[in-house]
């Protein structure tokens, strides 16, 4: 699942210079939104070690690195390393990674 799967695409003409215009077509993603991740009974609760980081935790909980970001996002952290001792929450579902 990609972070940015159900992001709206904005399309855009441009059109550039003064004596040859040239006409431009931009296409870019829209913001993306996620509802918060409500904690649940089947949530997991790790202390970091050593060598931890984000990724690598998507890879053993969900199979997937790429959903670093979702465990960030539980855990209000910006970045994908982690000090050791932290205590993050492991969502039991990505059911709420999907963004609108």
């Amino acid at each position: 699942m990609g972070r940015y799967e159900h992001s709206k695409i904005k399309k855009t003409k441009i059109i550039r210079g003064k004596s040859n215009p040239s006409s431009y077509n931009v296409i870019s993603h829209r913001t993306t939104t996620y509802s918060s991740i409500p904690k649940t009974d089947g949530d997991i609760y790790v202390i970091t070690q050593q060598g931890d980081r984000l990724d690598n935790l998507a890879h053993q909980f969900y199979g997937d690195v790429g959903l670093w970001w979702y465990i960030a996002k539980a855990n209000n952290l910006t970045f994908i390393t982690i000090p050791v001792g932290t205590s993050l929450r492991i969502p039991k579902s990505t059911q709420y990674a999907v963004g609108t």
